[in-house]
């Protein structure tokens, strides 16, 4: 059948449709999918065969590391050991040579010598002389005597420190008596001082804290419960009579080194004045009661308990301990400035 020729580009244009071309990235990538899928792509396979011999040759080497770390122990323990065997070596040339020298000594003392049998031999030999028993026994004995006298040395020692503690013992009952006689105020080391400064404590009301010179390199610091009984103006620059020889003690947490000395009542405290012209450092007497005051007082010996109940302030407010007046030599005596017939401490 032939058709006519106006038919044909109508059903053309009907059932045939143009066909869209696909980008180049679009087909690269195609072909690189479908080379893979086909296990066909020589250079991948390579890098799949280089990975493998370098895991292998990876694994060697580890294997390489393994065996030179054990050689390198094997070889220390070798070296370890060729050391200790020189320094064997040594400390047997070293013994040789003592021995030696005590043979050599035991020589010139006229001590015979001593078979010493030898470190290779198996048994004991049979061949000494008779008397090797007697004379094997002369160095313990030495030692032991030696070790006796040193002992004998120290119980003599202590022998002698013990009669030597006795004997002070012993005379303790007249020293004794002796202290209870010349327990007085001459055992108190009192003397004029110059108040530098004052201020509160920082940890007490009731509490001044002093730095007081009293004749030495450097001014001592004092704590005295003042605070309710004299201004702290008062205290500033002022003469004042201190005890200086009582052990020091903590007050609050400050080191107090001396005590100032004060015609004291229930109700009223005053601190006691030196003469006109006293100096720090001028020690206070006492006529009738001589002596040198103690470096410092034991507080087990209760001196300063002993000696506070006769210190009393006269009719004429003047500081004396038992009638005799605080006296500061060729310059007068100390006196409280209203308080008579009053204690002091």
């Amino acid at each position: 059948m032939i058709c006519s020729g106006s038919s044909v580009p109508a059903l053309r244009s009907k059932s045939v449709q143009p066909v869209p071309s696909l980008s180049p990235a679009l087909r690269r990538f195609l072909s690189r999918l479908a080379l893979r899928m086909s296990g066909k792509n020589p250079p991948l396979n390579r890098l799949e065969q280089r990975a493998t011999e370098a895991d292998q040759i990876i694994e060697y080497l580890k294997q390489q590391v393994q065996l030179l770390k054990e050689k390198a122990i094997l070889q220390a323990s070798i070296r370890e050991e060729k050391k200790l065997r020189v320094e064997n070596a040594k400390l047997k040339k070293d013994i040789e040579d003592l021995k030696q020298q005590l043979l050599d000594k035991e020589k010139r003392k006229g001590v015979k010598p001593v078979a010493v049998p030898s470190a290779d031999a198996a048994t004991p030999s049979t061949s000494q002389p008779p008397d090797p028993e007697p004379i094997r026994s002369v160095a313990p004995s030495a030692a032991v005597n030696k070790d006796k006298a040193q002992r004998d040395g120290e119980d003599k020692k202590k022998k002698d420190k013990l009669e030597k503690k006795a004997g002070e013992k012993k005379k303790q009952p007249g020293g004794g008596e002796e202290e209870a006689r010349t327990v007085d105020v001459s055992r108190l080391d009192l003397r004029v001082g110059r108040i530098v400064t004052a201020k509160k404590h920082p940890d007490a009301d009731a509490l001044y804290v002093e730095e007081v010179d009293v004749g030495e390199a450097a001014p001592r610091t004092v704590i005295s419960g003042l605070v309710k009984h004299v201004p702290l103006e008062q205290m500033q620059n002022r003469m004042a009579v201190l005890l200086c020889n009582l052990k020091p003690a903590k007050m609050r947490g400050v080191l107090s080194q001396a005590m100032v000395m004060c015609a004291s009542s229930p109700d009223k405290v005053e601190i006691l004045d030196p003469p006109s012209g006293a100096q720090p450092g001028d020690r206070i007497s006492f006529e009738g009661f001589p002596g040198e005051p103690d470096k410092e007082l034991n507080p087990k010996k209760k001196v300063w308990e002993q000696v506070q109940p006769d210190l009393r302030t006269d009719t004429q407010c003047v500081a004396t301990y038992k009638g005799a007046p605080f006296e500061v030599r060729g310059k007068g005596v100390c006196k409280a400035q209203t308080m008579s017939s009053s204690g002091i401490k």
